[in-house]
């Protein structure tokens, strides 16, 4: 469960701003969002970014001094149709522009992607007063989900019946909480004593997770969302918290890419390899991205990006960092970006 360190985030910030196509790719409309707390939900703030046909200049968006952004047509028209809807997780201390990247090219490519902060634990906002409730993670992403169907803007193009989501590092948690994995802290606590090591430790211990037998029933309550067709875990933590009995129940599909060079932090074998070990094997795919380090699924960077972040808070240059320096990340972004179009299509096809 490795995080942006806040300080560095908040200084970025400030600089930015049903049927998929097969055929020729769409250009990518984009707008940013803010949906409203609701019976019991708290307000997210995002954006969403989703295929359209119109001709208007594209302008960057996530574009900073450390980031390359992406170009979208900002509040054009959606395409015509019904599309599938994907929702995206952001990590501990991430915010929603950290997949931007591949929610452009799935926008390119048909699909109507939505991401959100995730009060308590994005950037600029990781506080254990808020962030400690995890449980209001998945429900975060089933509030999206709601308030998506609902709204008259976006109703008649979401395809209700073909709805994935996907996540990162503690976002990839949440992906598996939605689709059915449940959380055991006491389990999560033998795992810290033996690995004191791991990111995720040092996330629970910070955010004071389950600090009362109260949290930890609400951690060990069933988040299912059965709205949703597929899940997909970018290189997550915390998964030793899953019980396996909760992971050998999920029924629907599942796409686990890990990041392929070796961190003790978040060891791949013990961590994504975790749900390899107990998932069902028919619904589960895998897939260990050489190359690839934590950080490989946030934005390229730019030259002397680590430079500036080294500078700005020691230790934060990891971030612009993968598994080796032949490695081009977005060369890992492509790949990633395949694999993940070829399960998505996979879930319209099953159907």
């Amino acid at each position: 469960m490795l995080r942006f360190t806040v300080t560095t985030l908040a200084t970025l910030a400030a600089f930015v701003m049903s049927t998929p196509s097969h055929g020729a790719p769409n250009a990518v409309g984009f707008t940013e969002t803010t949906i409203a707390a609701s019976d019991g939900n708290r307000a997210l703030v995002g954006a969403i970014w989703y295929p359209t046909s119109d001709t208007n200049p594209a302008v960057p968006v996530g574009e900073n001094p450390v980031f390359f952004g992406q170009m979208v047509q900002p509040d054009a028209e959606i395409q015509d149709g019904r599309h599938p809807l994907v929702v995206m997780s952001h990590g501990f201390g991430g915010n929603w522009r950290n997949q931007g990247w591949l929610a452009t090219e799935l926008a390119r490519a048909g699909y109507v992607v939505a991401a959100i902060d995730h009060p308590g634990t994005t950037s600029r906002d990781v506080t254990a007063e808020v962030g400690s409730a995890l449980w209001l993670r998945p429900r975060d992403i089933s509030h999206v989900i709601t308030s998506l169907s609902d709204n008259p803007t976006w109703t008649p193009s979401i395809d209700p019946a073909n709805i994935t989501v996907i996540g990162h590092s503690l976002g990839g948690w949440t992906a598996l909480e939605l689709a059915g994995a449940r959380m055991d802290m006491d389990r999560m606590d033998m795992e810290c004593q033996a690995h004191p090591e791991f990111a995720a430790c040092d996330g629970l211990a910070e955010l004071e997770v389950g600090r009362t037998m109260p949290d930890r029933e609400k951690l060990a309550a069933n988040l299912k969302d059965e709205r949703i067709r597929g899940a997909i875990s970018l290189d997550l933590g915390l998964a030793r918290g899953f019980t396996p009995e909760s992971l050998a129940t999920i029924d629907i599909p599942v796409l686990v890419i890990a990041a392929g060079a070796p961190n003790p932090k978040i060891p791949k074998d013990l961590e994504s390899g975790y749900l390899i070990e107990h998932l069902p094997a028919t619904l589960t795919r895998y897939h260990d991205l050489p190359g690839a380090a934590h950080f490989s699924f946030l934005p390229g960077c730019k030259p002397n990006a680590a430079i500036l972040l080294e500078q700005d808070v020691p230790g934060d240059g990891i971030i612009c960092l993968d598994g080796d320096d032949a490695t081009d990340r977005s060369d890992l972004h492509q790949q990633t970006i395949t694999l993940i179009l070829d399960f998505l299509r996979s879930l319209k096809t099953a159907s």
